[in-house]
């Protein structure tokens, strides 16, 4: 592995864990720049096909997005269409009529690039102590750091899967390497079935250690379960990206990490994993006997 693969990846972690720790409008404006860049390369593999979607309004009205998820976060999803409306009234009334293509990058780009990683802000920022509010733009800073089962819930939770993404990726990555002999997808030639596997059993073990330190009610099936959920979005996540760029003809999103390309190639992981994590966290983790 380069070394300025290692390097960049350790910066983009401790960037990670510090935006995670402090949460407020650190974490917020930390994803509102990293959902910017990622659009711009998102849009940018869209204009090499052709396609003219509506690159600064979707862009603006994703930052919206954002933001309403840390101030509101119950309004979200009706932010959603009403940002899918601006784009299509923007593209209504420009010089040259748009086509199906146009219409479609422009929502897709919205509902990848901004509503999914929204659900990030929901979670880590929405679940956060009321306590918050007296730090610094409204982040978290616990009185200790010992027992993070004491710490907030949208703090643990969001650590949690972070660390089953990086336990997915750094697990299918190694282990595939290595061992991978059978070609997962032609979407993504480098990608083998072992390595996938791997990288799905490497999230559960996070997973299940995590909900059992964090004494999670039925802490075997929740940590199985998030494992298994967060091990195969990412995938599927890390394969959609992949897609894309093959469509593209582009061998990476980008050049702005080293050794990486660029931040769709490191946060194509996060983006379906979001809502499934936060949908779990609220919906299923409350239901299930202790």
């Amino acid at each position: 592995m380069p070394w300025s693969r290692i390097f960049s990846g350790i910066v983009a972690i401790a960037v990670a864990l510090l935006m995670l720790f402090f949460g407020g409008w650190f974490f917020t404006v930390g994803l509102c720049i990293i959902v910017y860049l990622g659009q711009l390369e998102y849009f940018q593999m869209a204009r090499a096909k052709g396609m003219a979607p509506a690159g600064k309004t979707t862009l603006v009205v994703s930052q919206v997005l954002l933001i309403t998820a840390s101030l509101a976060p119950a309004l979200t999803d009706a932010m959603f269409p009403l940002a899918g409306t601006l784009i299509c009234f923007y593209l209504l009334f420009q010089p040259k009529l748009a086509t199906i293509a146009d219409i479609s990058a422009s929502i897709l780009g919205l509902f990848y690039g901004g509503y999914l990683p929204s659900y990030w802000v929901r979670l880590r920022v929405g679940l956060a102590p009321a306590i918050a509010i007296a730090e610094p733009l409204n982040g978290y800073l616990p009185a200790s750091w010992h027992e993070l089962s004491t710490l907030p819930q949208g703090l643990t939770a969001t650590l949690l899967a972070f660390l089953c993404i990086w336990a997915a990726d750094i697990g299918a990555y190694i282990f595939g390497k290595f061992f991978g002999r059978t070609r997962l997808s032609e979407i993504s030639p480098k990608k083998t079935v072992e390595g996938a596997v791997f990288g799905v059993l490497g999230s559960v073990a996070v997973a299940i250690a995590g909900a059992w330190y964090l004494n999670w009610p039925s802490w075997q099936f929740s940590g199985l379960a998030l494992g298994l959920l967060v091990g195969i979005a990412s995938l599927l996540g890390d394969l959609t990206e992949s897609m894309m760029k093959r469509d593209a003809g582009v061998k990476d999103s980008g050049q702005l990490i080293p050794g990486h390309g660029g931040i769709l190639d490191r946060a194509d992981s996060y983006v379906f994993t979001a809502p499934l994590v936060y949908y779990f966290v609220t919906l299923l983790l409350p239901l299930l006997p202790r």
